[in-house]
């Protein structure tokens, strides 16, 4: 038996992501705070065959999300996979310029990003090292990569994640465990920034299943439309 853990689970990317990994035979854990909308997520993945349950969890309190990742091990047997995509924050946080920005600007997205990003690895990573296998996959937006000032405070969480993916990746080498990040150079679904192009979530999706099979030696991949899961550089 194998499963999936998405954190931050949505009906975009996440539902995408739950798919390709489903129609793989992977059991799908939902994690994300809002239980209604997990459950129609459950509901529309089981009419297509897939197996899925919820568990709902804010990524801004770490033991309710480790105990959450807890329980999807429970049910599912272990989790092979965990993808932590904490994208998403525009509406919920404010966007500042780099010299507008307050250490309180920074402070929640470093708890969304980075932070929950930590706790959702601790839970997972002890059986995965048992283990000797496992893959552990984090997203943002390009940002992380190549900067942009209208969402600087944003950016620069999404950069420490980036990083500490990456170095994550170097200090995995050679357990049999691959830790990558996603940069994702585009919109999902709508634009949200002026100048920023929306991708089909399908479209971004294959890369997680790259990443967990084909391309465990790569420590990240960029979607930029045209251009799909190139690495960076």
């Amino acid at each position: 038996m194998t499963s999936i853990a998405i954190v931050g689970a949505g009906p975009q990317l996440g539902l995408a992501i739950a798919r390709t990994f489903g129609t793989q035979g992977y059991d799908v854990a939902l994690v994300s705070r809002n239980r209604a909308k997990l459950d129609g997520l459950v509901d529309t993945l089981t009419t297509e065959g897939i197996t899925a349950a919820a568990f709902p969890a804010d990524v801004l309190d770490p033991d309710a999300l480790t105990q959450a990742l807890k329980d999807a091990a429970a049910q599912f047997g272990g989790i092979d996979v965990l993808e932590y995509s904490p994208v998403g924050t525009f509406g919920i946080t404010t966007l500042t310029a780099p010299a507008g920005t307050e250490p309180s600007h920074v402070e929640f997205e470093m708890n969304f990003q980075l932070y929950g990003a930590i706790a959702a690895t601790k839970a997972v990573l002890p059986a995965m090292r048992e283990a000797g296998a496992g893959t552990l996959l984090y997203t943002t937006g390009a940002g992380s990569i190549w900067p942009d000032p209208r969402v600087a405070n944003v950016n620069a969480a999404a950069a420490a994640l980036r990083n500490w993916a990456m170095n994550l990746h170097k200090e995995l080498a050679g357990t049999g465990i691959q830790a990558a990040h996603i940069g994702i150079d585009a919109s999902i679904g709508v634009s949200v920034l002026p100048g920023v192009e929306a991708a089909r979530p399908e479209q971004i999706s294959p890369m997680y299943w790259e990443l967990h099979t084909t391309k465990r030696d790569e420590d990240e991949l960029v979607f930029k439309l045209g251009t799909e899961g190139f690495p960076r550089g």
